[in-house]
């Protein structure tokens, strides 16, 4: 999905935690010119941060964008609704996708592409319960031993 020349600006760590993401899908978002700016100094968090459909349309929410520290009197509202841009059919397809049990949207990467355009990773996730986490936490932990213990036989 991303170009080779991306720069990751905020990734969401606990999504990957709390759901199983199902699909992923990459879009644009509308911005003002301090967020850019204060993007480019990685001042931007997702970890609360989901997406919603509301008229045909597409929104990020509670993402916190710190204001730009030089920008007076036009600094932007740090957690504003933010459209996304994505095509009407992805829209739809999306909304039919989340109107089912448990599934919801959420950002799980913004990051910059070769022209300095911000994009969003969101992905189609659910909602993983407490023995889901604990077992993916054991099966993380058996993992990073069996490689320590293979790093240390060489």
């Amino acid at each position: 999905m991303k170009s080779q020349g991306a720069q990751i600006i905020t990734t969401n760590r606990k999504a990957t935690h709390e759901y199983f993401i199902a699909e992923r899908l990459e879009c644009g978002i509308v911005l003002q010119g301090t967020e850019v700016k204060s993007l480019r100094a990685g001042r931007a968090n997702l970890k609360d941060s989901y997406c919603k459909i509301k008229d045909d349309e597409a929104y990020l929410l509670k993402c916190h964008i710190t204001p730009y520290e030089h920008g007076g009197y036009v600094n932007h509202e740090p957690e504003r609704p933010r459209k996304l841009l994505l095509h009407r059919n992805e829209i739809k397809r999306l909304l039919r996708q989340v109107e089912s049990k448990g599934i919801t949207l959420i950002p799980l990467k913004m990051y910059f592409i070769d022209k300095g355009i911000v994009k969003v990773e969101i992905g189609l996730a659910k909602g993983k319960r407490q023995y889901d986490k604990r077992a993916a936490l054991a099966a993380k932990d058996n993992r990073r031993e069996r490689e320590r213990i293979r790093k240390d036989s060489y």
